[in-house]
Parts: structure tokens; sequence; C-alpha cells
């Protein structure tokens, strides 16, 4: 019932929230009024985070695969300016601890830390972000011959070895923060869908409810003081709908209308009487009232027509659906097609005597997953995917003003898909996100979105990081 195109927007809206406030990671900054000791510390602050990145470079699984590389804490810190001149000056002059790298990367390529975490990525587990602290806490610090090489260091003191470990303690936490609330929106987007899965309830029930009212209409004209004819013996077709009696005793739909204490009536009983007027007074209404016959196949079709002519055009309907969840601005018209899938279902199931018309949340374990590995991977790798994106603009000579952050957010999402879902045609998601970038951005979004995907796919390939070819 949530299919991927809804999970895509969901990912993308949650995404841009959540990346707007994102927390900026920043390595320490050279001490004021720097002392020798200070200077030292720093210094040496500065080479051992660049250690951890040698160390990550030299341990390689089968096929070069890098697991240490490719942890979001050296991501994050080869993304900060001073390592980035780190990197520069050690191309040309030797890396101080470069006798070290060895021994250490063998030290801790034999460690229970990090084959505990070869492990719980393996099984899916991706949280990464605790692996370098417990790596440079229980096998890079205690090591003998990096103490030995401290000491031998130039303004070597042991309060400034004490002042390098703050440093690095302190870079930890302010990583940690940097990570912000990702389980918190990671909750959110399991929310946003549970109140999908609701919304689509929320329609099917409406046959049901807007009959009961009608109901309780008949009755009341019935006992009126001077009843007319039509009050005494009304138009019973409508009451009677053969679909609306299916979804009543449909145990699925009962479950979850108890489960989630959803009524309409109960809830906005003016709003349900205005459908109701409309529907009655609607020619739809008229012709199905005055049709010679109906049978299970007709009573489907004057639901479907109900829905997709009064119902999902009605103003008051659409404005109600926003109040009751900010969640529900944009379900309406994906969740409504599932909707009248569901209501031909019940009509093919009649025909069959066999089957369940209410849809799955998910297809299957895959989609259910598909937007927590998204919006994951996104967080994890979006210095990676921007540094793709402002290359491409640099590359191409297109206007860096005309990247706006939804855009942004939309290609990052969409590089994220291209690279973790192989199975995905690469035209597929292109089309997807250039859509989303036509509805969610600016007016030139789509062809802008479309042009740094094309491009970004193309060095991704030429890369061997992707193998998909556009057809």
């Amino acid at each position: 019932m949530i299919n991927r195109v809804l999970i895509r927007i969901k990912v993308v809206q949650l995404l841009y929230s959540y990346l707007l406030t994102d927390n900026q990671f920043m390595l320490e900054s050279q001490p004021s009024a720097p002392t020798k000791e200070k200077r030292f510390a720093y210094n040496l602050y500065l080479d051992m985070l660049m250690l951890m990145v040698k160390i990550s470079e030299r341990i390689e699984k089968k096929g070069g695969y890098r697991p240490l590389d490719d942890t979001r804490f050296i991501k994050k810190i080869l993304a900060d300016e001073k390592l980035k001149s780190l990197q520069l000056k050690y191309r040309h002059d030797m890396f101080p601890m470069q006798n070290l790298v060895d021994e250490l990367a063998e030290a801790v390529k034999e460690s229970g830390v990090f084959k505990n975490f070869l492990k719980d990525s393996k099984e899916g587990q991706f949280e990464d972000d605790k692996i370098w602290e417990n790596l440079f806490d229980l096998i890079i610090i205690p090591n003998p011959t990096l103490n030995a090489y401290f000491s031998k260091r130039e303004n070597f003191t042991l309060r400034g070895i004490e002042r390098m470990r703050d440093m690095i303690k302190g870079t930890f936490t302010h990583f940690y923060a940097s990570r912000d609330n990702i389980d918190d929106a990671l909750r959110t987007l399991a929310i946003s869908m549970s109140k999908a899965r609701e919304l689509y309830f929320r329609l099917l029930v409406l046959p049901v409810e807007l009959t009961n009212l009608r109901e309780l209409q008949i009755d009341e004209n019935r006992k009126k003081y001077v009843p007319t004819s039509e009050d005494l013996n009304p138009n019973m077709r409508f009451v009677e709908n053969a679909l609306v009696n299916a979804i009543r005793n449909d145990d699925e739909v009962i479950n979850f209308v108890e489960q989630n204490n959803i009524s309409w009536i109960d809830e906005d009983r003016h709003l349900l009487e205005s459908l109701l007027k409309e529907i009655l007074s609607s020619e739809i209404y008229d012709d199905y009232i005055n049709f010679p016959a109906t049978d299970f196949h007709t009573d489907c079709e004057f639901w479907r027509n109900i829905f997709k002519h009064i119902i999902f055009n009605n103003e008051d309907f659409i404005e109600a659906l926003e109040t009751k969840s900010v969640y529900w601005n944009d379900d309406l018209d994906i969740i409504g097609t599932f909707l009248l899938k569901t209501l031909k279902r019940y009509d093919e199931i009649n025909e069959r005597g066999v089957g369940h018309a209410v849809l799955p949340m998910y297809k299957d374990q895959e989609d259910a997953n598909f937007g927590k590995r998204l919006f994951s991977d996104v967080v994890r790798n979006k210095d990676v995917y921007r540094r793709y994106i402002d290359d491409s603009i640099v590359s191409e000579k297109w206007d860096s003003e005309r990247l706006a952050f939804m855009d942004v957010v939309i290609t990052m999402t969409a590089l994220s898909e291209i690279v973790n879902f192989p199975k995905i045609p690469l035209v597929v998601s292109m089309n997807e996100y250039i859509e989303i970038a036509k509805s969610y951005s600016t007016s030139k979004s789509g062809a802008f979105v479309n042009g740094l995907l094309y491009s970004i796919s193309n060095r991704m390939a030429e890369e061997g990081k992707i193998f998909k070819k556009l057809s």
C-alpha cells in the first residue's frame, strides 16, 4: 500500500528539514596564544587524526573494500579543511608516524572491536559511530610503540599528551552531536508511514460512516410529526450498498478502526453531513438510485466515482485531512489511488469468492526497509554526495546560485538510491527524483536535477561506483 513513490517523497521532505538544521562538524581550532606545549599537543592531535585515516586506508577486505575508510567519522574529518591541508602536506612530506601505520593497522585488524564491527555491518547493523573512539581508546593509544614515539617528539610533555587526548575526546563528542537526532528522525519517518496507513483505512471506512449517517437521517425522517411518503418509503439502495456491507464486515478494517479509535462521525459530524449532502445532490447518486437494477460491481463503481469526482475534490475534506495530520498534506493523491484499487479488489474478490481486499502496508520487507536505508545512507554519506554535486557544478560550469537546497537534498537522495539499490534501473531512479524536483522545488529544478544526475552517474560509472547505464 505504501509504495516507493510515497517513500521517496517522505524521505526527501524529512531530509530537507533534518539537513537544514544539521549541526556542522569541525575539528578543534588552533589554540590562541599557543605555548610550546600547546603547539605540541595541537600538532600531535592533527597527526593522530591523520594516523586514523592512514590506518583506515591500510585495512582492506576482498575486492579492495576498506570498511573503516567507509565509516562516518573518517568521512567527517576528511571533509574538514584542516585535514584536507594536512593531506596535501603529506603528499610531499613524509608523515611523521608512517612507520607506525602497519603495526597499528594489524593490531586494529586483529582486535575484537574491529571483528565485532565487521559482524554488525554484515548483519545490517549500520551504526558505526563508536568504532573509532573504541579503537582509539582500546587499541591505538595504549600501543607501546606509539607511546615511545610520543616521548621522542619535539617539545614532548605528559601534559601535552593529555591535551591531545582531551582534544580527541572533544572531537568525538562534537562528532556524536553532529549526528543530531537521527534516531528521532527515523522514528518520525516511521510515524509518517504509519499515518499514511491510517489515512488508507480512514478513506476505506468513510463509505461505511456516510452510510451509517444516512441511515440515521432516514430513521429521523420516519419519526417526523408529519412524514412525507418519501420519508416513510425511502429508496434504500444507498444504505444497502453491497460494497459498504463488505467493508463493514471486513475483519482487517474492523480491527484497525477499533485499535486506532477512528470515527469520522464523532470527530467531525459537520464535515460528514456536508459530504453526504453533496453526494445525495449529485448526478452520480441520481443515476445510481434510478438505475433499473444493481449488483456488486455497480455498487463498487458507484463508490469509486463518488471518491474520484466528489470526495477527493471537496476542499473542506482536503482541509480537514491537513488539519488532522501534517503528514497527510502530500499523501492523499497516492493513498487515494490505493483506495480506488482496493475498492476494485473487493469487486474482484466477490467474483472469485476468495482473497483479501485490504492491501498490506508494504509489498515486501525490502520496501519496508527502503525508507530507513535511504534516509540513513544520505545522512552518513552526505559529504561524499555533496562533493560529487559541487564537482559537477564546477566541471559543467553551471551557475551555483541556481542550486536550491531542496535540489541538493533531492540529488543526494537520488544518488543514494542509485548507489545502494542496484536492482532499481538507473532511468527509474532518475525519473522519480526529477518528478519530485518538479513538484517540490523551483520551476527549473527538474531540468537542473536531471543534468546533475546524468553528469554524476556517468562519473560514478567511470569510477566503478555503479554498474548501471541509461538505457
